[in-house]
């Protein structure tokens, strides 16, 4: 009864109901949009917009719902409405309508995701509230949107992606399709691994695609020829030391045997050219 009357004007005006007057209203009267899903304003986007308004005014009203006693709050429009205060202006065009908490929060996300120049992670944070807020299924969702299901499914599994990636995706570090390469990719620790190299190389869509690709062949291609098992290491039993130290004997020479596996070879030392000229007389008188 106190908010049914003339001063308030809340429930009494068609008009407001409907969305179809526009009126100038005090910008002190105007509180934040609890449900806006924008959460951060290009700085220098914001001072040029100042800048317009200052020359030609706010030519596009915002769109607010009343609360009583002359007091309003955001549907849409935050940025124009924080452009015009940095304008200076004390009475901006608005949109009233009346709306109840569950349906100003799905205008106020539509309307956003229609209208602003969201980002990705945005968008999909903006889709997690319609689904969960507003108990639309994605059928409905995409509908409101006038996205298809899979666009919206799309967008919400890069809620899934670790959190390091998701800052990346909104500071634009790297693209939309950047991130659907990325997810591609089962384990975490390997999905910040190559937002890394996207980030740090510099990698176009196709190079992140090529990356994956090249690693998941790498895992599940079998090898050209089939795997030998390890050769045995053979051991130096007694007779063998007796004929190294025959052959060292007979050349007057120190022999090694360097082995691995069932290779291997001989060394045998000299001290210098003679030397090896002699031992190489020896091996040669005896073949």
């Amino acid at each position: 009864a106190l908010l049914n009357n003339a001063d308030t004007d809340i429930t009494v005006s068609d008009e407001y109901r409907a969305g179809g007057g526009v009126q100038l209203i005090d910008v002190n009267d105007i509180e934040a949009n609890p449900f806006q899903p924008r959460t951060e304003f290009e700085v220098k986007a914001l001072n040029e917009l100042s800048e317009s308004i200052k020359v030609h005014g706010l030519i596009q009203p915002v769109t607010v719902r009343k609360m009583g006693y002359d007091k309003y709050q955001l549907i849409s429009g935050e940025r124009r409405t924080r452009a015009s205060i940095m304008a200076g202006l004390e009475r901006i065009p608005a949109y009233i309508r009346i709306a109840n908490d569950q349906e100003m929060l799905e205008m106020a996300l539509i309307e956003n995701i229609q209208r602003e120049n969201l980002n990705a992670i945005e968008v999909a944070l903006s889709y997690k509230r319609l689904l969960e807020e507003c108990n639309l299924k994605q059928e409905e969702l995409g509908e409101r949107v006038g996205k298809e299901r899979s666009t919206v499914t799309n967008y919400l599994r890069l809620l899934k992606l670790p959190d390091e990636v998701q800052i990346g995706l909104q500071q634009n570090k790297i693209s939309m399709g950047h991130a659907k390469v990325i997810l591609s990719v089962e384990d975490t620790d390997e999905q910040i691994i190559l937002f890394k190299r996207i980030e740090n190389e510099s990698l176009s869509v196709r190079g992140a695609e090529e990356i994956v690709k090249q690693a998941k062949t790498n895992k599940t291609a079998p090898s050209s020829t089939p795997s030998k098992p390890a050769p045995a290491i053979f051991e130096i039993d007694d007779a063998l030391k007796f004929k190294i130290e025959k052959i060292h004997q007979n050349l007057a020479s120190n022999v090694a045997i360097k082995s691995k596996g069932n290779k291997g070879e001989i060394v045998i030392s000299f001290k210098d050219y003679e030397d090896l000229e002699r031992i190489l007389s020896s091996l040669a008188d005896n073949e």
